[in-house]
């Protein structure tokens, strides 16, 4: 699965760890702000909590991958990714 991933993106084997360390820190760092930023608005974890919480998830995951992605050397491939993710969510065939 792992060497599939590196052949389709076209990358090494040290720019794979990064993407892949990018994609995890990237994903946690969105729960917690994510989590925490409900926090302040709810005072419990009930249904409205999630419904907020979904939304808000998918808006903060694609600003807080590229943030990461700057440290890590890895900003022009997110870009492009999220550029590709994005042309997809409007109909594109990219």
């Amino acid at each position: 699965m792992f060497k599939r991933l590196k052949e389709k993106w076209k990358v090494g084997w040290l720019q794979f760890t990064l993407i892949f360390c990018t994609f995890a820190l990237g994903g946690s760092a969105c729960a917690r702000l994510g989590n925490w930023l409900l926090h302040f608005i709810l005072a419990e974890k009930n249904i409205l909590y999630w419904i907020i919480y979904v939304p808000l998830i998918t808006i903060l995951w694609p600003v807080c991958v590229v943030i990461i992605s700057i440290p890590l050397g890895q900003f022009k491939f997110f870009s492009n990714y999220l550029h590709r993710i994005w042309g997809k969510i409007k109909g594109g065939n990219e």
